[in-house]
């Protein structure tokens, strides 16, 4: 059984190596068709995922996600790149995550996104059939274990990815600007343009302790299952014009091809949980309380009413006290 599972691995590696990057999210080499050249797509443990509340498991003992070196990327400078399918930016490895099963290293982030003559949204992930307008990854391999991102995307404990929710605010987030002023040099897939510095902590959500939890695959081919997903809870915000500019400033075509592509709408859909289980760091409910919340709610609310209760029977008490001592006075018999 072991050695059927390797070869098949071996087959899936080297199909999708000969595959190239020539796929697409629509037409006769979209989404619907990437098993067929990336056979790890039709998998069972694919990704996104819809987020469904009422099925995911509160798992108290998850603790908060804290980055390493995020504030301060050092003094080298960054890549960011238009490869055809999305915006990606180069980071180093002194970028890491504690918080997780072993030590992870980042890699790099991009982007996901929809179209501005759509509201189907752009998010990969949805919550309770929700899209966002774009989605944030920032990508990092199991460095504690194996020794480069070639390794860790083959093992199943290799990758760990964030996700971001981005909405849209009335002002703009000063920290996407580092990315998104820069787009005009890489408008043609396989452009890159080198980027200063910048603190990346501020792309992700203020607060990163509520965050959903599972196993699942690389969002895009060769759809490798080897990631472990945390999606924040918080999303982050930019301004309705900084999404714009992820809409409407790229081309997924290369410089001189005609006709010119827009790049949009580069996102995969949903994919079947298939038996896995979603945790999260926090109580999810109608309230998001956890079940002793509840309890204690309950209570508090059952004593409430019995005080008001007691509150109001007191009143009518001393009510009929008052008004049956008047009418004794009023029936008294007249002396003569």
């Amino acid at each position: 059984m072991l050695l059927v599972l390797t070869l098949w691995q071996a087959l899936s590696q080297a199909l999708a190596a000969s595959g190239g990057s020539h796929w697409t999210y629509e037409g006769s080499d979209g989404q619907t068709h990437w098993p067929e050249r990336y056979p790890d797509c039709g998998w069972q443990a694919q990704s996104p995922l819809d987020i469904q509340t009422d099925l995911v498991q509160y798992d108290s003992s998850l603790p908060p996600i804290e980055p390493e070196g995020y504030r301060d990327p050092g003094s080298g400078s960054l890549t960011l790149t238009n490869n055809g399918h999305t915006v990606q930016l180069s980071l180093p490895e002194n970028l890491r995550l504690h918080g997780l099963p072993s030590l992870y290293s980042a890699v790099q982030l991009h982007f996901h996104w929809g179209s501005s003559n759509s509201r189907a949204g752009g998010s990969e992930h949805r919550v309770d059939g929700q899209a966002f307008p774009a989605e944030l990854h920032v990508v990092h391999f199991n460095s504690e274990k194996y020794a480069n991102l070639s390794v860790a995307k083959h093992q199943p404990d290799g990758l760990a990815v964030l996700g971001i929710f981005l909405e849209v605010d009335s002002v703009e987030n000063p920290a996407y600007n580092h990315i998104l002023d820069r787009l005009d040099s890489i408008l043609y897939a396989e452009q890159e343009v080198i980027v200063a510095p910048f603190n990346v902590r501020e792309l992700l959500p203020a607060h990163l302790g509520h965050y959903y939890r599972y196993n699942g695959s690389l969002t895009t081919p060769p759809c490798y299952q080897s990631v472990l997903w945390t999606v924040f809870h918080q999303s982050a915000r930019i301004s309705a014009t900084q999404l714009e500019k992820l809409q409407k400033s790229l081309y997924s075509t290369k410089d001189g091809k005609t006709p010119s592509e827009l790049l949009i709408s580069n996102f995969r859909v949903p994919q079947p949980l298939n038996q896995r289980l979603v945790f999260t760091s926090f109580p999810v409910g109608p309230s998001e309380y956890s079940a002793g919340e509840v309890i204690a709610i309950i209570v508090a609310v059952l004593l409430g009413c019995l005080g008001v209760f007691l509150a109001g029977w007191i009143l009518a008490k001393r009510s009929r006290n008052v008004s049956f001592g008047n009418l004794s006075t009023h029936k008294r018999p007249y002396l003569k």
